[in-house]
């Protein structure tokens, strides 16, 4: 089996969220919260050799209908998340735990608005994104301005008011890995991961007002929800005024090329390929061995390769 994680023992019920339970204002609140207030701590796995993508077929999506977008306006209180979640390969960047630590740091102790525009990725990264804001103690504001997906949904929890665009999506599903191996190794993965599915289910409940089984469904179903939905189900309170978003073309165009490589790097993984092993062909094909994408991938680069390989890979 390629994935063998090491089992930590279930998380006590007071480290997963509990729909039913009360729960306290955020700390510091000079506003009363205008849904639910932000819930508990999420379980972390204690061995962190697996981690939980996003699938390729997200990552399409995501270039496809929202790519490039971003707000009209900014301040020194803003966090941005326009990149995957977790430590990315392909462009150098990413949206990690230890960089938002260090953002909110340096805001220091006042309100605080985070602008999502991301596929997801890691989603064990965004457990602990979103563990480090939910500690901190001014109100905070998530506005999804394209997409929050798999993890950057997770993230968007966080937020006491979340406000939404009119075509901008919300998407949650299970915990996505990809293993190899028998049917006890399979049983085993399965077994492994069932504790971090249900803190979520347990997370969008607390934070929507919806029964758990609901929650689980949708999850399921792989479930996107437009910004309209996702206000009519309880995931967000509001939706964001048109005039405050606008499309970066250079961004956009940055996202899509970048965005090829992601998704035809685990479609590769999924196929049964090591991830080093599907990064080294990659680099092979793009024809920059072991280099990271600049700001503006593509320059003075020969990606031809690649299309007969996108494409044979999605045939």
């Amino acid at each position: 089996m390629t994935i063998k994680p090491t089992v930590a023992a279930k998380p006590k019920p007071s480290a997963v969220i509990l729909g039913g339970a009360a729960a306290k204002p955020p700390r510091g609140a000079i506003t009363t919260p205008r849904a639910k207030v932000r819930p508990g701590a999420l379980p972390l796995p204690a061995n962190r050799d697996v981690s939980a993508f996003t699938k390729p077929a997200v990552f399409d999506r995501w270039a496809d209908d929202v790519a490039g977008i971003r707000a009209l306006e900014t301040g020194d209180n803003v966090i941005t998340m326009f990149e995957v979640i977790g430590e990315d390969y392909w462009s150098g960047g990413g949206i990690t735990a230890k960089r938002v630590a260090s953002q909110l740091r340096a805001i220091g102790p006042k309100p605080i608005e985070v602008q999502i525009n991301s596929p997801g990725g890691d989603m064990f990264e965004g457990i602990a994104i979103y563990n480090i804001l939910r500690e901190h103690p001014q109100p905070i504001t998530v506005k999804v301005m394209g997409m929050a997906a798999s993890a950057a949904s997770i993230i968007a929890m966080a937020g006491d008011n979340i406000e939404i665009g009119a075509a901008s999506f919300l998407m949650i599903h299970n915990c996505w890995v990809v293993a190899v191996g028998n049917r006890h190794d399979m049983r085993e993965t399965a077994e492994w991961l069932e504790p971090f599915d249900q803190a979520m289910v347990d997370l969008y409940a607390a934070r929507s007002g919806r029964e758990g089984k609901e929650i689980a469904k949708w999850m399921d179903s792989e479930t996107f929800m437009s910004g309209s939905q996702a206000i009519e189900r309880g995931f967000a309170d509001a939706l964001l005024s048109s005039d405050s978003m606008t499309v970066d073309e250079g961004a956009k165009a940055r996202d899509q090329t970048v965005n090829e490589i992601r998704a035809t790097e685990l479609s590769l993984v999924s196929a049964g390929m090591k991830r080093s092993d599907a990064r080294a062909r990659l680099n092979k094909i793009k024809g920059t061995p072991g280099a990271a994408l600049e700001a503006t991938p593509g320059a003075g680069e020969d990606w031809s390769g690649l299309a007969g390989l996108i494409s044979t890979l999605r045939s």
